[in-house]
């Protein structure tokens, strides 16, 4: 339910605005918009939401998080308007519309925030009414920069039949007992019932985000540990072929089946034959299923272990935010899909490959040889460390050296965890890799591009951990 006149005129008398000062804009998304005001209040915040249904200015008590990527409007009013000071805040009529007067020095600006449920806008202009920018662009109602706005000169515009409105009765005392004022009163009310920016639809939002994922990712795990077992049981192909072996001189062409002794499990083993093979070949026919067995079974269980930390995140990320009380909060992280990313540093942005910050550490991850090669000759310097699998094609990691420090043993198994990883030999479980300094390293002759051979190397044989490359994860960039 959006505000209604009576309440937009009660706002603005507990506001004060005249004589504020705008200290900064933020836009939170595409239709919220909060100006950081101080004046004869202190300081205070003004929301402006124009989500249907919740069409309301007011107050706000709650924190404003800022859009990971600034938005046009907040930047336009950051460039003009920060500084300026309020000279009028009235509503026109009781056509829901404000117009705020704000001084910047010599020039004067209007803004006009349009609280029409489906139609609301903010529009600045200038004294005469050409608009300088609107947070929603609407070609066809001329509402784009250039345009004219004046709803002053038409003031019969309003968009519903006249009718009897009523300030809302709604209860809220402060700690000490004191009632509170409407704008306390109304922040509260639509932080918990606002429409699709209430903390309850948010909420629903979230379990419909998450819980169908979490789902689909449960009954994944259990086909994978369902083939797990499976494989689990491919030892007996090995016992297969070695009973073959022991027994191939009782073995007459032509027979289907093999019934000897077991002597690795006890008792007696029935084995099914091919009449058109040796029994040899038979043997190696069940050696190569076992081989295949080993090989599924140890993928399966990386497999297994990356989507139990992947439905551990996923829950923990739902409970978290099932836990937020700010539905502006709420809101954003619904957006980033519930992470709370970090801002790339510019640098982070324009390097190529996978880049995770640890304990203070950076390290990078080239993704094949043009990335490596980009790397190579503008992201590194001579006194990084360089990590490479060997005997396998893969990713050159890097870990960005810190003035006075050695790399912790801990983040150089990071390091050699990531290189075999996003290396051929990543299915084996380990590996061996080699690391030295980045200035050890010479370009090969007439090599294929991002081709290095490294000198004063030093071995490092690592075991891949699941919940090691997990936490890991948790420390990528975004870009």
């Amino acid at each position: 339910m959006s505000l209604n006149w009576k309440e937009i005129n009660l706002i603005l008398d507990e506001l004060e605005l005249p004589g504020s000062q705008i200290q900064k804009a933020i836009q939170s998304a595409y239709d919220v918009l909060s100006l950081r005001l101080y004046g004869k209040k202190g300081a205070q915040t003004l929301l402006i939401c124009l989500a249907p249904g919740a069409c309301r200015l007011h107050e706000t008590f709650a924190g404003v998080p800022k859009n990971d990527k600034p938005l046009r409007f907040a930047e336009f009013l950051n460039s003009r308007i920060v500084n300026g000071r309020i000279e009028e805040a009235i509503q026109l009529g009781d056509n829901r519309i404000v117009r705020i007067t704000v001084r910047q020095g010599e020039e004067h600006f209007r803004i006009y925030i349009r609280l029409w449920s489906n139609a609301a806008n903010v529009i600045v202009t200038d004294g005469n009414g050409t608009i300088l920018d609107a947070m929603k662009r609407l070609p066809k109602k001329g509402e784009v920069s250039g345009g004219h706005y004046a709803p002053e000169e038409t003031p019969d515009n309003s968009p519903s039949p006249k009718k009897e409105y009523q300030i809302r009765e709604l209860s809220g005392e402060n700690p000490d007992g004191e009632a509170k004022s409407f704008n306390e009163k109304i922040d509260a009310f639509y932080r918990q019932e606002g429409g699709a920016l209430s903390l309850d639809a948010l909420r629903e939002q979230a379990r419909r985000n998450f819980e169908g994922s979490i789902g689909r990712l449960k009954a994944s795990l259990e086909k994978l540990k369902a083939k797990e077992a499976d494989f689990a049981s491919g030892g007996r192909f090995k016992e297969y072929g070695d009973i073959l072996l022991a027994n191939m001189a009782s073995i007459k062409p032509g027979d289907e089946w093999l019934e000897a002794e077991n002597f690795h499990a006890g008792g007696m083993a029935r084995i099914r034959l091919d009449p058109k093979k040796s029994p040899a070949a038979i043997a190696e026919d069940y050696y190569d299923q076992y081989r295949k067995a080993k090989n599924g079974l140890e993928d399966i269980r990386i497999e297994i272990n990356a989507g139990e930390g992947e439905l551990a995140k996923l829950e923990e990320t739902l409970a978290r935010l099932l836990e937020e009380t700010n539905p502006l909060n709420l809101n954003k992280l619904l957006k980033t899909g519930g992470r709370q990313v970090p801002a790339a540093r510019k640098e982070d942005a324009k390097r190529p490959g996978l880049s995770f910050r640890r304990k203070d550490w950076l390290l990078i991850v080239g993704r094949d040889a043009a990335e490596n090669d980009a790397l190579l000759r503008r992201h590194v310097k001579g006194n990084d460390l360089w990590l490479h699998a060997r005997d396998y094609p893969g990713s050159y990691v890097f870990i960005k050296q810190r003035a006075g420090k050695t790399v912790p043993l801990d983040i150089l198994l990071d390091a050699g965890n990531l290189a075999i990883f996003y290396s051929k030999g990543r299915n084996n479980g380990e590996g061996d890799l080699f690391y030295t300094h980045v200035k050890y390293l010479r370009r090969a002759k007439d090599g294929p591009k991002g081709l290095v051979l490294p000198t004063q190397e030093k071995n490092l044989h690592v075991k891949v951990e699941a919940e090691r490359l997990r936490e890991l994860e948790t420390c990528r960039i975004e870009k």
